[in-house]
């Protein structure tokens, strides 16, 4: 779960060139002004970044390289469990390092030759077009940041774990790979904020907290289930719906806590049919059609 203040921290560039983000008291690390640091210096990273030029090196600690180590123990043994076939098939051909954290620019070079996907670094939020749009081209924005040490199994925010493990895995499948490129290529073609925002919740409760029924039970194919260490021990026991459009495009979701409300494709055939199919056809008419007498929560 992603603690709303912190997955909006504004980084800011102040006068003399430095970069600054600004954590909320509330943060694991706030305290701490060695963490503090790091982040600043891994922003930078991803300020400075010219798009077409090799990623920045991270140069991560010692500590961090454990954290990554720990979590990512913890949720191979629980993906076993409950993630979709698909998605483990995906994440052996990525063949991620478990010892230590990736660079982006090693993860684009894992990726690539197997769906043609590249990382690009983002500093903090993305807006909304810019990260979905350009899925379409076959790039993914990602922090480079690790959650601090103290809390290793939680994280406010999406941090390198979150869309390493989670997405990156999902990447590596043609499949998976093929419904963010549908996204990104809907999220190009709307003009309204509305339709976009509407493309943003369908792509929230599918890529980001999708379940289906898979191996004849249900388990999860969503980034942020996957790489969650408590999420994915409850997502079963949450209100699972029937996968619909509508209310997808048009529920109300809280990013500090659980999703207690998620959406079941029947099969990853069903979820192509369905949500593949709407974002290879949607456009602002389409939308607005679909959502007319609706008011999104």
């Amino acid at each position: 779960m992603f603690e709303e203040a912190q997955y909006f921290a504004p980084v800011a560039t102040r006068e003399d060139g430095t970069v600054e983000v600004e954590l909320a008291a509330s943060h694991p690390g706030f305290a701490d002004p060695v963490y503090r640091l790091r982040r600043n210096a891994i922003a930078a990273l991803a300020v400075g970044h010219v798009p077409g030029a090799p990623i920045p090196t991270a140069e991560y600690t010692g500590q961090e390289h454990e954290v990554w180590a720990l979590v990512s123990r913890e949720l191979a043994i629980k993906h076993r469990r409950y993630a979709t076939a698909e998605y483990l098939d995906a994440a052996e051909r990525l063949g991620l390092p478990a010892d230590r954290i990736p660079q982006l620019q090693e993860v684009s070079e894992l990726l690539e030759p197997l769906t043609g996907f590249r990382y690009l670094p983002a500093a903090g939020l993305v807006p909304l077009r810019d990260f979905y749009g350009v899925l379409a081209d076959g790039f993914f924005h990602s922090t480079q940041y690790i959650r601090h040490h103290s809390t290793p199994l939680y994280t406010p925010e999406p941090d390198v774990i979150h869309e390493v493990i989670g997405h990156a895995n999902a990447l590596a499948s043609d499949r998976y790979s093929r419904l963010y490129r549908l996204a990104g290529g809907a999220a190009r073609r709307v003009e309204s904020e509305q339709a976009l925002e509407f493309i943003s919740k369908v792509f929230w409760f599918t890529l980001e907290f999708g379940v289906m029924t898979d191996q004849n039970e249900l388990r999860a194919y969503g980034a942020g289930i996957l790489s969650s260490y408590g999420e994915i021990e409850e997502f079963r026991g949450m209100d699972i719906r029937p996968l619909d459009l509508l209310a997808m495009g048009t529920t109300h979701y809280d990013i500090t806590k659980y999703q207690d409300v998620l959406f079941r494709a029947e099969s990853l055939d069903h979820l192509e049919d369905v949500v593949g199919g709407f974002w290879a056809t949607c456009d602002d008419e389409s939308i607005a059609r679909l959502t007319a007498g609706v008011r999104q929560g």
